[in-house]
């Protein structure tokens, strides 16, 4: 179980109301209509290095800590969800240069506290920084650091390190049959 390190043992994240990130309309019509019925949700992830090789990785309001990144909102393409949660989460502008893993499945299937139930397919990129300034903090982001692979904190969604390899082969999860 590599996704979802924070629902370990119950699998169980905060309620909605303890989270401050704002959910989209898309979603929010999609939830009225199915209640708190499992969805399943494509998403992307974003592993932005700095020149010295360190990861950005985003403290949400409630303390957790990821990768940028989030849902792909109908008609978008994965490519511009990542550079458009990228610039609302961190105030960067990227360039998306090779999809560094595939991740999903049942690792990825998450109970919140109010009972809503979702499982993600994260397509994780590698992006290039090119414009924009880092933000201190915003709706979404409590906080912003860049730090080594070795010194991430426990991510909210655990990635397998393959995916972090950077320039290696994309990682996709295979499950034994």
């Amino acid at each position: 179980m590599w996704c979802a390190t924070l629902l370990e043992p119950a699998r169980v994240a905060p309620a909605r109301g303890e989270l401050s990130v704002p959910i989209s309309p898309f979603y929010s019509t999609l939830r009225e209509r199915v209640g708190s019925a499992l969805l399943l949700m494509p998403s992307v992830a974003a592993l932005v290095r700095d020149a010295h090789g360190r990861l950005l990785v985003q403290q949400i309001h409630d303390g957790r800590w990821g990768l940028p990144g989030g849902a792909i909102e109908p008609g978008e393409t994965p490519s511009l969800a990542v550079q458009r949660e990228v610039l609302e989460e961190t105030g960067l502008h990227v360039r998306p240069t090779r999809v560094a893993g595939v991740v999903g499945g049942s690792d990825c299937h998450i109970r919140y506290g109010n009972g809503h139930e979702v499982e993600y397919t994260v397509i994780v990129f590698d992006c290039q920084i090119v414009g924009g300034d880092l933000i201190t903090s915003n709706e979404e982001t409590r906080s912003l650091a860049w730090l080594h692979r070795t010194d991430l904190p426990e991510l909210a969604l655990r990635y397998p390190d393959e995916v972090f390899a950077g320039g290696g082969a994309t990682y996709f999860a295979a499950e034994a049959r």
